[in-house]
């Protein structure tokens, strides 16, 4: 911590919300831990700290993280471990599979480190899961959570081509504070992203997800929601930033309550088909619900 720097405390009812969280365990969070291990699998819920992890787990719902446990960025929110990546393991996509048939999950969730050391950013080993994942479970609906790749509109190809229910890139925060807390990425490419996806492949619904707390102000997460609704993204997602440790950026406020339900009421009133909104809300959780409502949406504007 830097000289000076002031320690913004948690609000009561945060500590109380995050405390009867943790103190839940059962047999459904412990089959998901042992699967994950047989399996050699990672998941974002650990390697980011997710304040959900055990009420996911314990709904048998988990967010793989595949390419690794190893990022090529060192973004300033993000608690996944920094450096060279070790190579990519082509059967990972069928262990990701298969942990996925013995979780008995209906609804899969794969996100990735970035990996800037390959051509394609890891594009092809997001398809290979996907098409391991309908191949294993009949019916499996499939949402990715992916990096910019660089801008590669290649390798986001790959991705679509492969037909994932529900395609999410995070802008993670504002425009002004993107330099200071992403690194490597940029609001713009983000956007375009997004966009992109959405010309390529506007059956599939696309979705984002901010984090508030670092110093941004009420017009400039409008701001975002209107640069999200201009590419016509479908899904929102806003939640407390939590900084996971002191190499992280500090927060600078934590939001109450009754500003999420603004924030979401916010959202809906600019077109989104679905906003989840809420101090302990990350980009996967309710990640099936938050899908289905999205289709809900689509058949009634049809």
């Amino acid at each position: 911590m830097s000289e000076g720097q002031t320690v913004i405390r948690k609000p009561e009812w945060l500590k109380a919300a995050l405390k009867t969280d943790t103190l839940r365990t059962d047999a459904d969070f412990a089959l998901v831990k042992r699967t994950m291990r047989a399996k050699a699998l990672n998941t974002v819920c650990e390697e980011a700290r997710c304040p959900n992890i055990y009420e996911c787990w314990n709904a048998r719902t988990a967010t793989f993280m595949i390419l690794g446990d190893i990022c090529t960025r060192a973004c300033r929110f993000c608690a996944v471990t920094p450096g060279r990546p070790r190579a990519v393991d082509p059967m990972e996509p069928a262990r990701v599979a298969e942990a996925a048939r013995v979780m008995g999950l209906l609804h899969v969730v794969v996100t990735s480190v970035a990996r800037d050391d390959l051509p394609d950013g890891g594009a092809s080993q997001f398809a290979a899961t996907i098409r391991a994942l309908r191949a294993k479970i009949p019916g499996v609906s499939v949402e990715v959570l992916i990096p910019d790749f660089g801008g590669d509109e290649a390798a986001l190809e790959t991705v679509l081509a492969a037909r994932p229910d529900v395609i999410n890139h995070n802008i993670e925060t504002v425009r002004r504070l993107t330099p200071s807390i992403r690194a490597k990425a940029t609001y713009e490419r983000s956007l375009k992203l997004l966009g992109k996806s959405k010309r390529i492949a506007p059956h599939i619904p696309t979705k984002s997800s901010l984090m508030v707390g670092l110093g941004e102000t009420w017009e400039e997460l409008l701001e975002a929601m209107d640069d999200l609704r201009a590419q016509d993204v479908d899904i929102l997602t806003v939640g407390q930033y939590l900084r996971p440790s002191r190499r992280q950026a500090p927060v600078v406020r934590y939001y109450a309550p009754e500003e999420f339900a603004a924030l979401r009421a916010e959202g809906l009133k600019r077109g989104f088909a679905h906003v989840e909104a809420g101090p302990l809300v990350r980009s996967s959780y309710h990640a099936r619900e938050q899908a289905a409502s999205a289709k809900a949406h689509f058949v009634r504007e049809s």
